[in-house]
């Protein structure tokens, strides 16, 4: 009986070529819409997650936190704003600060879980000259872990040291472009004196070191490389010997073993608040890049899940549009309805009928709509270089989807034909 049914619903497709094509058009662009965004947000998603694992899976991140608030303060403390005044932002007191006796104490106390600390501080946005030639940059103080706790990959010469620490040396780590922009004749600029321009100062720096500019090529080829600002390394003790706060609003652990991280994590969370107990106004967040992937990957997910919620919205035209070019076919078939109900058919027969012809509709739509959204997804993904996640699971919901469009939208024009009377529909023109 269902074989014949759908042997019937193809012969009436293949009667309508045209007609079924457009009845299909609105369930394959719902489909397809649908597919599309969440085979971009998975491959997207995937893309973001590899990228913050690249800034280190062992790192802890220590902030200083409003205890009436969620938000961390990241500000520094120590500079000014764009249109060169302080910013009125509330901040913490020097004793709400982590300071290096807290610092010394994480050592001492959790000695065979840190294989380091990196701190940095954000002295000022500058220029570096060279006769005609010039480089803007961001001047980062940084210690010597820094380069363990980040995705920094050197070209030539070394990062910053201990001893350069401990000497306040007026040395830094330059990039790539940085070395192409100021001295674009030199191939080998280590020991180099650059001259940096500040808002106030004229500081000289010797080069120890070049390191691998991530997103040069990307920006060369929106033609902003010449004036692209990167970040110009300097000792941290250079950078704060002018400061009169030497306190920290963030640092970043490094943990000695991954497989640990969540447990030394709450540990250190268990320890800060200890210490800061008593501190009315500010506290200390410890969390780990794990965890902020999670956050990044739930939030990206829920984007993703609202758009195709939206795109959605089409698919319910499709349904429609199902519904009205069954309910038309009804109408054409009236006598064909009322000669089988009088050779004895009964109600659900003739249902069934309709409802299968539903089906195959949204089912061939769907199929074509998955096909389509899965080679965008493809698409995309090989534009923007990111890695390309086909799921079962969305293939099946797919398909399901659309089977439970053409059931739900098809069943009242399948009920409204075996509800026909027999003697009515024979006497239809």
């Amino acid at each position: 009986m269902i074989e014949e049914n759908i042997k019937l619903a193809l012969a009436s497709l293949r009667a309508n070529k045209l007609r079924s094509i457009l009845t299909m058009l609105g369930i394959i662009i719902g489909i397809m819409s649908i597919t599309s965004i969440v085979f971009i947000g998975k491959a997207m998603t995937s893309s973001v997650a590899k990228e913050l694992s690249s800034f280190g899976s062992r790192n802890i991140f220590i902030n200083i936190q409003k205890k009436d608030s969620d938000m961390i303060f990241y500000e520094d403390l120590n500079v000014e704003d764009s249109n060169g005044t302080q910013s009125n932002t509330v901040k913490p007191k020097s004793d709400d600060l982590i300071s290096n006796s807290m610092i010394s104490e994480i050592i001492n106390k959790f000695p065979k879980d840190i294989e380091g600390i990196s701190i940095s501080q954000q002295k000022n946005q500058a220029q570096a000259r060279d006769g005609d030639e010039y480089a803007n940059i961001s001047i980062l103080g940084v210690n010597q872990d820094y380069f363990k706790a980040n995705s920094i990959k050197m070209i030539s010469g070394n990062f910053i040291s201990n001893q350069d620490m401990k000497n306040y040396n007026n040395v830094a780590v330059v990039s790539d472009l940085f070395a192409k922009n100021l001295f674009p004749n030199e191939e080998n600029i280590l020991g180099r004196d650059v001259k940096v321009y500040s808002k106030d100062s004229i500081e000289l720096f010797q080069i120890i070191g070049i390191y691998k500019q991530d997103n040069s090529e990307f920006m060369e080829g929106m033609g902003a490389e010449k004036d692209m600002r990167t970040t110009f390394y300097i000792p941290l003790s250079t950078a704060k010997e002018d400061i009169i706060e030497k306190n920290h609003s963030s640092i970043t652990v490094i943990g000695k073993d991954a497989k640990n991280i969540e447990n030394f994590t709450a540990a250190l969370q268990k320890h800060f608040d200890s210490l800061y107990e008593y501190n009315e106004d500010w506290k200390v967040s410890v969390s780990n890049m794990s965890s902020m992937i999670g956050m990044v990957t739930q939030t990206l997910k829920k984007i993703s899940m609202a758009i195709s919620a939206i795109a959605g919205i089409s698919l319910l035209v499709g349904g429609i549009g199902v519904m009205n070019i069954m309910l038309v076919s009804v109408t054409e078939r009236t006598r064909e309805i009322g000669t089988k109900k009088a050779l004895g058919a009964k109600r659900k027969h003739i249902q069934l009928q309709f409802v299968i012809e539903a089906i195959i509709i949204s089912f061939i739509g769907g199929t074509i709509g998955l096909f389509l959204g899965t080679v965008i997804g493809l698409i995309i993904s090989l534009v923007f270089s990111v890695p390309f996640i086909f799921s079962p699971w969305v293939a099946i919901i797919s398909i399901s989807f659309s089977l439970f469009i053409g059931i739900f939208f098809g069943s009242y024009p399948a009920k409204k034909a075996a509800k026909l009377d027999p003697i009515e529909a024979l006497r239809y023109e």
